[in-house]
């Protein structure tokens, strides 16, 4: 950084621009800030300096930079309006964040960004910075932690009726509940949400969050249809701004097809003209698992996991349904296979069904403690044995019935005795 410091007029912003290299740009705009001027024209050049300067520093990937320049802008902050101020110190941290791999430095980048508002009493600021880290917590599996701020938070924003804010911490609420498996608090944080959002205008982008996180908890509750609905206004609202969730609106929209047993229906969307703008890996593993479904194959469905193990295993939404939806195929495959045997190798089904012998004993002695079929596993000769299934005596259901009733008659009796005895 240059000692002379640089006139803040629209010329020393030019000659930033027209500078050779980027390096040489940053330290034009670093003179220009330490330009002691305070005039109003200064001050606005000033936040336009800032602006450039932020975005030069992301594109070279600069993030400590990023965080420094947040520290030397202080005393800057006190010669400009809060509105404006908060802008600034919000479109900073945006900047770091579209930095990959800074995670680490944004939560402490808003730790320290909270201090300084609490001690500069800038509770506007503050509120989103917090709501914010809380966001970055929760990436970060952080949980506890997020639960806290935002339990504080939320009471702070409803005392001030901070709608638009308020829509944006319930649905962080709900995000956070859902990750840790908590679905009625992830409901009642979505419908608090929703509820705010109903008295203010939303943002289209906001308003389709709201219905991804709808879709997502529908889909929790196996109500696939449904969540369906909500999954095509979310791509609708997201395909419209080009947001980059939209493949994700689409591939979950796909999911819920799969889940339904309509698997036919996936390609139909795939090469529909919204579809094709998003045609790639995401939607490649979703088509894959569709054909598996439809073939009833599970050789098919575990190439698909294993050749699309970001897409479906990294995804914990995919992954959960997925889960649910292979030990079903699994499950139905292997009782159709053992269905003409009353005693059977394992290895035999494994080889039918293209499985290790290991991954079939496994399921199979889950299968018979669950009951969804009567055997035994004859370890020792590697064999399943199957038993018919047993035939209930009618005559026990009978004789709890009547010593039901003649429990109900006693019962009666001594009321009435009791009376007469009164």
């Amino acid at each position: 950084m240059s000692t002379s410091y640089l006139p803040a007029t629209t010329d020393s912003i030019a000659q930033a621009l027209e500078a050779k290299n980027p390096s040489e740009s940053i330290s034009i705009f670093y003179r220009i800030l330490e330009s002691p001027s305070s005039s109003p024209d200064s001050l606005r050049i000033k936040e336009q300096s800032i602006t450039n300067l932020s975005d030069l520093l992301r594109q070279e990937n600069r993030a400590e930079e990023l965080r420094s320049l947040l520290t030397q802008l202080r005393p800057f902050f006190a010669l400009i309006p809060k509105a404006k101020t908060a802008k600034i110190v919000r479109g900073i941290i945006d900047a770091v964040a579209k930095i990959p791999g800074t995670s680490d430095l944004q939560i402490s980048l808003c730790k320290e960004m909270v201090q300084w508002t609490r001690a500069e009493k800038r509770t506007f600021l503050r509120q989103r910075v917090e709501a914010r880290l809380a966001a970055l917590l929760m990436e970060s599996k952080e949980y506890s932690e997020a639960l806290n701020l935002l339990s504080g938070l939320i009471k702070e924003v409803r005392r001030l009726d901070d709608k638009l804010l308020l829509v944006d911490i319930d649905l962080l609420e709900s995000k956070l509940h859902f990750s840790l498996r908590n679905l009625p608090k992830a409901k009642a944080a979505l419908t608090a949400a929703r509820t705010a959002a109903n008295a203010i205008y939303v943002p289209p982008a906001q308003q389709g969050t709201i219905d991804l996180q709808s879709g997502i908890l529908h889909a929790e509750e196996k109500d696939y249809k449904t969540a369906y609905s909500y999954f095509f206004e979310a791509f609708e609202a997201f395909n419209a701004l080009e947001d980059p969730r939209a493949v994700f609106s689409l591939k979950y929209m796909l999911l819920c097809k799969i889940m339904v047993s309509q698997a036919d229906d996936v390609a139909g969307i795939i090469s529909s003209k919204a579809g094709l703008r998003y045609v790639g890996p995401e939607l490649d593993a979703m088509k894959a698992v569709a054909d598996a479904h439809a073939k009833r194959s599970l050789k098919l469905f575990e190439t698909a996991l294993r050749d699309f193990k970001a897409q479906l295993e990294e995804d914990p939404i995919v992954h959960r349904h997925l889960s649910s939806l292979y030990d079903t195929l699994l499950e139905q495959n292997l009782c159709r296979l053992i269905e003409p045997f009353s005693r059977v190798e394992i290895a035999h089904i494994a080889d039918l069904i293209e499985l290790p012998v290991d991954h079939v004993e496994k399921k199979l002695s889950q299968m018979i403690l669950d009951k969804k079929f009567a055997g035994t596993l004859d370890q020792g000769a590697g064999c399943l044995v199957i038993f018919d299934d047993p035939k209930t005596d009618a005559i026990y259901p009978a004789t709890l019935e009547t010593i039901s009733n003649v429990g109900k008659v006693v019962d009666s009796l001594y009321v009435r005795s009791a009376k007469i005895m009164a």
